[in-house]
């Protein structure tokens, strides 16, 4: 039988990627998994200089760093058009930026749930469909959005007591919706070629957070199978995966990596 190697299916060799948020602590995995496998990335941030020097420490040549503020959907069209230009394409869209509200239950209001829905899943979606818009002219493409296993399940209350973090509820209701906003798009832009994932990852906390709540950690390893938390470069594959012809049949799923967490 005659059937592609599995080398040239995970290759992204040229295309163009685009991730949001891409300097952040598992976005900046993620762009190193896709500048790997040799797509041109097109990494964002909200500041400029930020973006440019992220994109100069990727592997391979061609990355360029570019501006976005997801709470300034009006701007995204333009962005679209600009990457196009200086790219000619593009084949995959990471969804992954963030910018919200880390208030508890007790102290949320309503403008921290606008904010939270506005970058996380308005901003997603827009920006998802400016991109389809080119990507349907291309014949297709990969869209990614970053969700959470808190879209899915709800946090342990004891794992937060007494500690200055909190599980916002904008953050879960966004994530919930981000899930289900990932199934719709992909059963509408399929027939266009067009596949949309999410992936979920489960407890990765960075630096800050373990480094400022040390008893926290090990709070929330006794909640996973793995007993241990995830490492950036353990959400790299699943990316690629998605993005590349490795996952040519593969849409419209929410793909959780989360060491257990939701099998209990």
């Amino acid at each position: 039988m005659n059937e592609p190697n599995v080398n040239d299916l995970l290759s992204l060799k040229g295309r163009v990627a685009v991730i949001t948020g891409a300097a952040g602590w598992l976005g900046g995995a993620m762009s190193r998994a896709l500048a790997e496998a040799g797509a041109q990335v097109v990494v964002t941030s909200r500041e400029l200089a930020k973006a440019q020097a992220f994109a100069q420490t990727l592997p391979g040549e061609g990355h360029i760093g570019m501006s976005l503020d997801l709470m300034n959907t009006e701007t995204f069209a333009q962005f679209v058009q600009d990457v196009v230009q200086a790219t000619g394409q593009i084949d995959v869209l990471v969804n992954n930026g963030y910018s919200g509200s880390a208030a508890s239950i007790q102290a949320a209001n309503a403008d921290d749930f606008d904010r939270s829905y506005h970058a996380g899943v308005t901003g997603y979606f827009v920006l998802a469909r400016d991109v389809a818009n080119h990507m349907r002219t291309r014949g297709g493409g990969s869209i990614i959005n970053i969700a959470s296993m808190y879209g899915v399940v709800g946090s342990y209350p004891e794992a937060y007591e007494g500690l200055g973090v909190n599980s916002p509820p904008s953050y879960h209701a966004l994530k919930g919706a981000l899930v289900h906003l990932t199934r719709h798009l992909a059963v509408y832009w399929a027939k266009d070629g067009i596949r949309v994932n999410a992936i979920s990852p489960g407890p990765f906390p960075p630096p800050r957070v373990s480094d400022a709540f040390p008893t926290f950690i090990p709070r929330l390893e006794a909640k996973s199978p793995m007993g241990r938390m995830g490492k950036p470069h353990e959400v790299k594959g699943v990316a690629v995966l998605l993005a590349s012809d490795a996952g040519s049949y593969i849409t419209g799923q929410n793909i959780l990596v989360d060491g257990g967490w939701t099998a209990w």
